[in-house]
């Protein structure tokens, strides 16, 4: 009865820092959804009118045509799809390298290859603009994509998941006949998908909230991103922070449908790959 007792004890009290956690997360998000509803006026009132009497539904309507948010959409869209799917082949490829060809110096490579992610983005920065500006494709979307096309953590995530896949496997694959290309595309991604849709999904929410690389390299008003569009509400006279709000519950919802449509495979792919 005692240890009953405890573990009664253990689980309240985890499931009460859990309930605690979650509605810390949970509260900037109503308080923006609150937000877009309200006057630009009331938005700081204290204390905090949660539910608008008077929803002001306009503020969405007009955030959308202000900063013409279907250009915005279709912007982000492909840039992040693009992103994503260059890096699912990219990383899984190299991963499989990695992981199952044998050659000299494949873990000092792999780690050297590794470091770069201790590299911060500002060091890297100029250097990287003035190659893109080089190139000829400076203010255009696939600036955004070429440079997000590669990712070390991508090939982490995936080597890591490739390593638990028996060995005996592939070896049983090269006496069939199988080459490595085949093997790589036939066995090895479809035992992987948990892994690819986590790394699938943190690649497009990061393409999706970038801000610092299209603020470097688009200057055109047709080729912003959307949260170049949500920083268009903030000019020299103030900020309207009733449609940054409004904008901002814009951004958010693809996002937050597409994780619920790809929680099973992210959670799967997290617990599977070793990155829990």
């Amino acid at each position: 009865m005692s240890m009953k007792k405890d573990r009664t004890i253990k689980k309240t009290v985890l499931y009460i820092v859990l309930i605690f956690g979650a509605i810390t997360m949970i509260i900037p998000f109503i308080w923006m959804i609150s937000s877009s509803l309200k006057l630009n006026k009331d938005i700081f009132n204290f204390p905090i009118e949660w539910i608008p009497k008077n929803p002001v539904w306009s503020n969405f309507k007009e955030a959308w045509e202000q900063a013409n948010f279907t250009r915005l959409y279709l912007n982000t869209f492909f840039v992040a799809i693009s992103v994503t799917l260059l890096q699912l082949l990219t990383c899984s490829m190299s991963a499989y390298s990695f992981s199952k060809l044998k050659y000299r110096m494949r873990d000092k490579i792999f780690l050297g290859y590794l470091c770069t992610l201790m590299v911060p983005f500002q060091v890297i920065m100029i250097p990287q603009f003035i190659i893109i500006k080089n190139l000829g494709i400076s203010d255009t979307l696939w600036a955004l994509i070429l440079t997000g096309a590669f990712s070390p953590f991508g090939v982490f995530l995936l080597r890591q998941f490739f390593i638990s896949i028996p060995d005996e496997i592939i070896e049983a694959a090269r006496i069939d006949g199988a080459g490595e290309f085949t093997i790589y595309s036939r066995i090895m991604l479809p035992l992987c998908k948990p892994a690819l849709a986590s790394l699938g999904i943190f690649t497009f929410v990061f393409c999706w909230n970038d801000f610092l690389g299209p603020l470097i390299y688009i200057n055109d008003p047709l080729k912003r991103t959307i949260q170049l569009g949500i920083r268009s509400f903030q000019t020299s006279n103030g900020t309207d922070f009733a449609l940054v709000m409004a904008a901002a519950v814009c951004a958010t919802l693809p996002i937050i449908i597409i994780y619920l449509f790809a929680q099973k495979y992210f959670i799967e792919g997290i617990a599977m790959t070793g990155g829990k």
